[in-house]
């Protein structure tokens, strides 16, 4: 009895630890391996903020300033201007913090708006979703090699953003081809920031003059609109608060330079931007707002004015 009893309880026991063998070896097997995060990071030079996908009612100053992110060697790069885009730190941009990762969280460090922690979800092989808890916000990020990213579409979808980038727009040149218009008068043109209403200014005051000291004439708002079949030209309109409104085929020349295509005269209008306005601080008010938005804000706009 004594030795049956002895090779019964090795026969259990023998049996417990193979079924808890067993059982680690199966879940280990079953079991997906994640890529570090500094990994995800790394594996891609530009990270796009789809500004689209944006949820929550929050804001993060810097993360809706950017069009781009980059993290390198722990430094965050930022593209949060159109004007020079893809030649500007080597198509990264502009040093703007830094940051660290524990897990699957990001912690960044802005010069100027200070520090945010993200959690991060992989969405597919090239889009990742920050999510700060403390906005209840959270920003999807596509990835992209520069070599195969397309900083001129990426310009030319957002011109409305580029118009900002400057104080001011000086006319510089009225083409001799064209009839008189009252838009002749113009010298001057500023297109204030998106979370403004898309308000626009214009002056009549001399060429030259001092661009602190303009007097505004004109106000109204200003839109933004594509050209069916041609991706490098734009529509934008003038819509004066008390005056008819003006309307043009936008171009761009160079990085600080637009031609405006009056069709109801025919005269073309060049204006040079002056006081270029570098965005990394919150005073530096450009906000990447969703097209939807905007879009809503123009039309309450009109409405007021009705």
């Amino acid at each position: 009895m004594r030795t049956i009893k002895l090779l019964s309880a090795y026969f259990l026991m023998l049996a417990v630890f193979t079924s808890c063998y067993t059982d680690v070896f199966i879940e280990d097997d079953l079991a997906t391996p994640v890529a570090p995060l500094s990994s995800v990071l790394a594996d891609y030079e530009l990270w796009y903020v789809d500004i689209d996908q944006t949820q929550g009612n929050g804001s993060i100053p810097f993360m809706d300033k950017a069009f781009t992110f980059s993290f390198l060697n722990g430094t965050v790069m930022a593209n949060n201007n159109l004007a020079g885009i893809g030649d500007q730190g080597s198509g990264f941009g502009i040093e703007v913090g830094y940051y660290d990762v524990f897990d699957y969280d990001l912690d960044i460090s802005h010069d100027i708006d200070g520090f945010y922690s993200f959690e991060v979800s992989l969405l597919s092989n090239n889009a990742i979703e920050l999510y700060n808890r403390y906005t209840n916000t959270s920003y999807v990020l596509i990835g992209y090699q520069r070599s195969n990213f397309d900083y001129d579409r990426l310009f030319y979808d957002n011109i409305h953003f580029f118009l900002q980038e400057y104080a001011v727009w000086e006319k510089v040149h009225t083409s001799l081809s064209g009839t008189s218009n009252a838009f002749d008068a113009e010298n001057y043109l500023q297109f204030l920031p998106a979370n403004s209403g898309l308000y626009f200014r214009s002056s009549q005051d001399p060429r030259g003059s001092s661009t602190t000291n303009l007097y505004w004439d004109y106000s109204g708002i200003y839109e933004v609109n594509n050209v069916v079949n041609n991706a490098y030209l734009k529509t934008l309109t003038l819509d004066y608060d008390y005056f008819a409104n003006e309307y043009f085929e936008l171009s761009i020349l160079d990085d600080a330079t637009i031609a405006l295509y009056h069709p109801a005269s025919g005269s073309e209008y060049r204006f040079r931007g002056r006081g270029y306005i570098q965005y990394k601080t919150p005073s530096e008010g450009k906000s990447r707002l969703k097209q939807s938005e905007i879009e809503q804000n123009i039309k309450a706009i009109k409405a007021l004015a009705l």
